[in-house]
């Protein structure tokens, strides 16, 4: 008989030999490249544009830099504060601080407004309605990096008598608050500088405890860690060095969820193995023709799962929207390395531990445990039946299909239509905590002047050299609150600039909605070309570019993964069923996700970036349990079982391990949460939420019971259903 080829592979990494090969290749491996690559957390983070360059508001933001100098370049805004009233005192210190930037600039600061030369009682003139506040700015050149925007600011605190930027906002005298992009970019790096050290400390806490407590064992719970942390530290060197060559860019938030993922799917990955071998083990006396047999049985549905979570997340490479498309080669690329090192590295130590892996409770053949017991002169009692539990649950379900499809369809999509509900929201700054600087400056703003000074509409005219005046047309439209005297661009005299302040709130979705009616609307009036700016026409952009990604990016992924399960499962119907089970289960973990966040955590709104974050993650990673059980049934059915008891005992032999696996992966999900950033908090729970519904009601109950009622057309057109055919 033919040998497997994946046995003669577990034979190679796991034997005598080749297991200290295999180990050697990781640790020359870990060694050189940690010694001479940088990590990825040292690389810069990425600073730039999220939009494409053609967009109306980008293109906008570019003529602006051309033609209105003054406000060129990334701004930094300084909201002066003062409850009692700001007075000619003040406004003489923030002259002082305006007149030392212009004797000693800052690195990277391309424009400042005249401050330090006006009269004191113009620049007081500028002051909000209440007198309480006043913004003043300060422009940096667009490939300025966080690191020098950090140094800036500490020096034009130091410029400023008092320091009012440590004061907090109860305090008496002039207070200053950091606001505007620059701020905001410092405060989002502060914010994740340390969160991929916590978070992997929390992680490996959570998987080290949950591995302990299902299966008291302390030499293995550690060895999924040791696996993932090897190749973790394997792939931040490789990220970093393509980072530092510019081939991708370095963006903290990706490298903080990979972190979670790696760690995640790779103990996952691990456990499936980790169990494989201890049931040979049980049979087998043989520690090396065991783990040859485990990486036999285990080594396909862990490639398979690890190429589909792989070419899933590959498919955000496809996003316009930037954040989508820096997180594509560090996800899919952690998680392909992860998988290589689970099928090459965890058999040699697999292999070298052998039975002791599992200590205290060692898994014996039925010799060895009758052995044993008259070695210590007791009587030797027959183990229990083993997965008796998940087998009472494969069996139920094998009975009672339409039962189990009706009831876990029923609250699946009911959950699925809580998701149409979800409000989003689209400024980065929403998912800042309330009391980080950039933060509490855009509060003071928003409170001492009217909503749409927040951050103005900028509208751009080509006149083309003839005489133009919209003053008036965009006073008059309904969600306008008022208009500035229009500039000339320094460059080009016929492009005019327009400062529009909406009557709401600018970062709102009704002001949104305003920017789209405002482009029908001036084209009725301005038959040249013309452009529309400013951060509320960044956040239009954004949401049509999301928009566009999340169209593209989705049926992509679903079209690829169907392919993948196709050719691995020669099942359409089955195929089929587990894209829309996966399908439903990702829209009732986005509603049950807004039920928590909203209801629970009390969030206004959810980021808009979460439906596309939790989809690739829950598509991908819900396919890989499917996976894992549709193998073992597959599996039974070749060996000659009746098709309900394939059924039963892969729902059974997969149970415990997928359950363990599921409460893992979402448990480092849910770590997340534990970070100060709105974002990540909402990802980490609707992702939590859509692995726990896949472990708990979709692999183990919707699927299997769908399998039931389609009975052999499950396995159609394989060899299965034809074998099925002829025995009829």
């Amino acid at each position: 008989m033919k040998e497997n080829p994946l046995q003669r592979f577990g034979q190679i990494v796991g034997g005598k030999k080749g297991r200290w090969a295999f180990l050697a290749i990781w640790f020359i491996l870990l060694v050189v490249l940690t010694m001479t690559l940088p990590q990825i957390n040292r690389i810069e983070n990425y600073a730039g544009d999220e939009l494409p360059a053609n967009r109306m508001s980008m293109e906008a933001n570019q003529l602006m830099k051309e033609q209105f100098s003054s406000d060129a370049g990334v701004p930094l805004l300084i909201v002066w504060y003062k409850e009692s009233g700001l007075e000619i005192a003040d406004i003489t210190t923030i002259q002082a601080m305006y007149a030392k930037l212009e004797e000693v600039p800052l690195e990277g600061q391309s424009a400042l407004p005249p401050f330090a030369t006006l009269p004191p009682e113009a620049l007081l003139g500028a002051v909000s309605e209440n007198g309480r506040s006043l913004v003043t700015p300060v422009f940096f050149t667009t490939d300025t990096n966080t690191k020098s925007f950090k140094m800036s600011l500490e020096k034009i605190a130091s410029y400023t008598e008092g320091n009012p930027y440590d004061k907090t906002l109860g305090d008496d005298g002039l207070i200053a608050r950091f606001s505007g992009p620059v701020a905001i970019s410092v405060d989002a790096a502060s914010l994740f500088a340390s969160a991929d050290v916590k978070l992997m400390i929390a992680t490996v806490i959570l998987i080290l405890v949950i591995l302990l407590v299902i299966y008291r064992s302390p030499i293995l719970a550690f060895i999924p860690i040791i696996v993932v942390g090897i190749a973790f530290l394997v792939i931040s060197p490789l990220l970093g060095y393509m980072a530092d060559n510019g081939w991708i860019h370095k963006d903290a938030q990706a490298v903080a969820i990979m972190i979670v993922l790696l760690f995640g799917a790779g103990t996952d990955y691990c456990l499936f193995l980790i169990t494989k071998y201890r049931d040979k083990l049980l049979v087998e006396s043989n520690k090396f023709i065991a783990i040859a047999e485990a990486v036999r049985d285990s080594a396909g549905a862990i490639f398979m799962s690890g190429f589909t979570v792989v070419i899933g997340l590959a498919t955000l490479a496809l996003a316009d929207f930037g954040a989508f498309q820096r997180f594509a080669v560090p996800f899919s690329f952690g998680v392909l390395i992860t998988m290589v090192a689970v099928l090459t590295l965890l058999p040699p130590l697999l292999s070298l531990l052998g039975r002791n892996a599992f200590f205290p409770f060692v898994p014996r053949t039925v010799d060895e445990e009758q052995r044993l017991a008259q070695k210590k002169g007791k009587t030797y009692k027959a183990r229990s039946a083993s997965h008796a539990k998940m087998r009472k649950v494969g069996t139920f379900v094998t009975r009672k299909p339409w039962l189990v499809v009706v009831t876990t369809s029923i609250l699946l999509l009911v959950l699925a239509f809580t998701s149409t509900k979800i409000q989003y929201n689209y400024d980065l700054l929403s998912s800042f905590p309330e009391d980080i600087q950039s933060r509490e400056g855009f509060a003071l703003i928003e409170h001492n002047f009217t909503a749409g000074e927040l951050a103005p509409v900028k509208v751009i005219v080509d006149t083309a050299g003839e005489p133009l005046n919209i003053k008036e047309q965009l006073s008059n439209l309904p969600y306008v609150a008022a208009v500035k005297e229009p500039r000339v661009g320094a460059q080009d005299a016929n492009i005019i600039l327009y400062e529009v302040d909406l009557n709401k709130n600018p970062y709102s979705n009704m002001a949104m909605a305003d920017v789209e009616q405002m482009k029908k609307d001036i084209a009725t009036f301005v038959n040249r070309e013309f452009w529309i700016g400013g951060e509320t026409s960044e956040q239009l952009d954004t949401k049509e570019v999301q928009w566009h990604d999340e169209k593209l990016i989705q049926p992509v992924m679903i079209v690829i993964i169907f392919a993948v399960l196709l050719i691995y499962l020669r099942a359409v119907i089955t195929a089929v069923q587990l894209m829309v089970t996966v399908l439903v289960s990702f829209f009732a973990a986005l509603g049950l996700g807004w039920l928590i966040i909203h209801y629970g955590l009390g969030h206004e709104a959810m980021a808009s970036a979460i439906p596309l974050y939790s989809f690739v993650f829950i598509i991908a990673l819900g396919n890989d349990y499917n996976i894992f059980m549709i193998s073992d049934i597959w599996k039974n059915k070749h060996r000659g079982m009746s098709y309900k008891q394939a059924i039963t005992e892969g729902v059974a032999s997969t149970g415990a391990v997928i359950t363990s696996a599921g409460l893992i992966l979402a448990g480092t999900f849910a770590v997340l949460a534990s970070l100060p950033i709105q974002l990540l908090v909402q990802f980490g729970i609707v992702t939590a939420v859509g692995v726990l519904l896949d472990t708990f009601i979709v692999r183990p109950l919707l699927v299997p019971a769908l399998i039931t009622l389609f009975g052999k057309w499950s396995y159609w057109p394989s060899r299965l259903w034809k074998n099925e055919v002829n025995n009829d």
